[in-house]
């Protein structure tokens, strides 16, 4: 796929990221659109493993996303001022929780839904 078509697909990970913590929390931070913008990339790798079946495509997604929130959050978050999940329980560092891992499978399913349907319209562009 031509690079501009990544580019949008980026862009469009990364606005959906944006998008969802201001309707989720109402506020949302410049590192969150890189971070959507790669999730996206990954989730649109993942979806398109055909031999995995799709329960574990979302689990390798929904991991994928939790491992670069950590990494991301141990970059531009050490002082919590983006997000804290030291008050919920099973957080590790304050950084990732388990009830926001498991809250990616959904999302996963649909950003995979979305990443289809933005790489067809795309591909329809030449």
């Amino acid at each position: 796929m031509r690079i501009w078509k990544q580019a949008v697909l980026f862009c469009v990970g990364g606005g959906g990221y944006v998008c969802l913590e201001l309707l989720w929390r109402g506020r949302s931070h410049g590192s969150m659109f890189f971070l959507g913008g790669l999730c996206f990339w990954i989730i649109g790798f993942i979806r398109r493993l055909a031999k995995i079946s799709l329960s574990l495509r979302l689990l390798l997604s929904a991991a994928c996303v939790t491992v670069l929130e950590l990494l991301t959050g141990l970059a531009v978050n050490r002082e919590y001022a983006v997000w804290d999940y030291r008050g919920l329980p099973f957080h590790y560092r304050g950084q990732i929780c388990l009830i926001y891992s498991l809250l990616w499978l959904p999302v996963c399913f649909l950003g995979m839904m979305l990443h289809s349907v933005a790489e067809q319209l795309l591909t329809r562009q030449k």
